[in-house]
């Protein structure tokens, strides 16, 4: 929603917006662009009447301004609805969609198409350090989206990617998540058929050969060009923490990657990036040589502070997977040293416990992990956390001063959540800074 506000006003509209708790580094880029932010949901701030409110998934019935909209009989639409009509039309699209590594795909895309002069508009749900922010339009026709599978609004209880008319599409993987509004695997894969349903014929699917769901998704009916991650390109770790790796198209080594990214993870997403730019007519070359300079997202392992070589990251995995891969990847560049997660299960997901038999295998690449209990877990992560051997606290002041009073040399501290997690980043940086100083 912060994105699309920022591209709202770019087209020459007055935007203001609310929300409950607004947080770095969201808040800041809308307040950089001179985007008025309300906290809550006062009423008073749709006076004088908008003339049209955008409303995002997270409202429900029950919230004060929607409530007032509905009884004012005020225009009203959804985020993706909104980018359908004003931006996504007459834009040839390139949305990357599955559970795990949209934002940073995504991002990976957007550079490629930069790096070529393709000048593409972007809509990704990060700060894309390589532009600075995690939204533009532009005078080109290619726009480069994070095509979710969340739903749309109350009102519109589709996945938001159905309204997004890709031409190119990423699939990267599929698992099950979003417990709190699709039943089972199946009802996510029905949303992933509806937007295979919308690809045109002359579009291309790209998508890992050995993934189970997407292939089952696939079967239920495709009308579109595909390659895969598989069968048609694949790739060779030089370093086993996918610094550098070799691409391979159709059989043969076409170029060597060097880059900045680490993790296996990050390889295929890599491989997805090129091949959905080659598609647009960029050489794999020049792909090749654009990932030289691709900086990850904010919030996807990114060094937050070097102090005393403690090096502590932020990263937004919140799903076993994705915590899993991220370590995996942190374990393969550190090789020895220690690592020690702190993890806050926030997702919704994750709070009604589908999740918790997995969760503690997850952090096995972990020396030591700190977990948060957050308020709303209909299960007790005190009680998964003692049977692994894990510390679990309640409060992030003692996790801060737990890691504090352990902290040495040669050791890389992960915080990964996928919200704000109380501000512990910067409160143990800052204790950290004194202790180590």
């Amino acid at each position: 929603m912060g994105g699309i506000a920022a591209i709202a006003q770019s087209l020459g509209h007055k935007v203001t917006g609310s929300d409950q708790n607004v947080y770095p580094p969201m808040s800041t880029q809308l307040e950089s662009l001179g985007i008025e932010l309300t906290q809550g949901y006062d009423p008073a701030q749709l006076e004088p009447q908008p003339d049209v409110v955008v409303i995002g998934n997270a409202m429900s019935r029950g919230n004060p301004c929607v409530e007032y909209v509905l009884e004012k009989g005020l225009p009203y639409t959804s985020g993706p609805e909104w980018l359908k009509h004003h931006v996504l039309q007459d834009a040839w699209v390139l949305a990357v969609a599955g559970t795990h590594g949209k934002t940073t795909t995504a991002s990976m895309l957007a550079w490629l198409l930069e790096y070529a002069g393709l000048k593409p508009g972007f809509l990704i749900g990060g700060i894309v350090q390589n532009f600075g922010v995690s939204a533009r339009v532009s005078d080109t026709p290619f726009f480069v989206i994070e095509a979710d599978e969340y739903d749309t609004a109350f009102f519109d209880k589709r996945s938001k990617f159905v309204h997004y008319l890709p031409r190119t599409l990423i699939l990267n993987n599929l698992e099950f998540d979003h417990a709190d509004i699709f039943a089972d695997l199946s009802a996510i894969q029905t949303q992933f058929h509806h937007l295979i349903r919308t690809l045109p014929g002359q579009g291309k699917a790209i998508y890992p050969a050995q993934d189970i769901a997407i292939n089952e998704v696939i079967e239920r009916g495709f009308w579109s060009q595909k390659e895969s991650l598989g069968k048609d390109w694949s790739y060779q770790l030089i370093n086993p923490d996918g610094s550098r790796f070799k691409v391979v198209l159709e059989g043969d080594v076409v170029g060597e990657v060097n880059w900045q990214a680490i993790g296996e993870h990050n390889v295929k997403n890599a491989i997805m990036a090129i091949a959905a730019a080659r598609h647009v007519g960029i050489p794999v070359s020049a792909s090749i040589e654009a990932l030289g300079e691709f900086k990850s997202p904010k919030r996807r392992m990114e060094l937050k502070a070097e102090i005393a070589n403690i090096c502590v990251y932020d990263d937004f995995a919140h799903h076993p997977t994705a915590i899993e891969t991220t370590l995996a990847g942190l374990r393969a560049k550190v090789g020895n040293e220690e690592i020690i997660a702190i993890l806050e299960p926030r997702s919704n997901t994750m709070k009604m416990g589908v999740h918790q038999e997995t969760l503690m295998n997850a952090l096995e690449a972990a020396d030591k992990a700190f977990v948060y209990e957050p308020e709303g877990l209909s299960w007790s992560l005190q009680d998964a956390a003692d049977k692994a051997g894990r510390q679990c606290f309640s409060s992030t002041d003692d996790i801060v001063a737990q890691v504090v009073k352990q902290a040495k040399p040669n050791q890389h501290i992960l915080i990964m959540s996928n919200g704000g997690f109380n501000g512990i980043h910067d409160a143990l940086i800052a204790e950290l800074n004194k202790v180590m100083s």
